[in-house]
């Protein structure tokens, strides 16, 4: 799973997410998120949002690696700010997956896909609670509001 948690100054804020479903690594295979699959993250929640992405972003080595450098600076209206170095209390999507993973903590289901189904349905349901993202912002204690605009003379 990867997330992102969106705001803009006078909207609600926002979670926008993948869920990447691996029936196991192939050899040589990275289970996880890979470096191509962030960029395809990024590039949906520009096109959802309109507009240029500032992102802060933590320190995963998929994060920083050279090929995802590359592909960042290949983005002209995306901008990167690294967190300091294991900084979860920082990260608000950190707080996703602690409310997602605490009500499945003693869950059972007979499959992957019915896992997956349950997971992508509690986050579309996070979709909908404005006020719970605002509240994973607020406990980073960060400012994600840009400073005022400066009008022109």
């Amino acid at each position: 799973m990867a997330a992102l948690i969106c705001t803009k100054a006078g909207h609600r804020p926002r979670l926008i997410y993948r869920v990447h479903l691996d029936r196991g690594p192939a050899k040589g295979r990275r289970k996880g998120f890979t470096e191509t699959d962030y960029p395809c993250l990024l590039d949906a929640a520009h096109q959802q949002l309109g507009g240029p992405v500032v992102l802060v972003w933590d320190n995963l080595n998929t994060h920083v690696s050279r090929t995802m450098r590359e592909l960042i600076a290949a983005r002209l209206w995306l901008t990167v700010y690294q967190l300091p170095p294991y900084a979860p209390e920082l990260n608000p999507v950190e707080g996703v997956w602690s409310h997602l993973k605490r009500p499945l903590a003693n869950l059972t289901k007979h499959s992957l896909d019915q896992l997956t189904a349950l997971v992508k349905t509690r986050l579309k349901r996070m979709q909908y609670r404005p006020r719970l993202i605002e509240g994973l912002i607020t406990k980073t204690g960060l400012d994600f509001q840009p400073p005022s605009a400066v009008k022109d003379l």
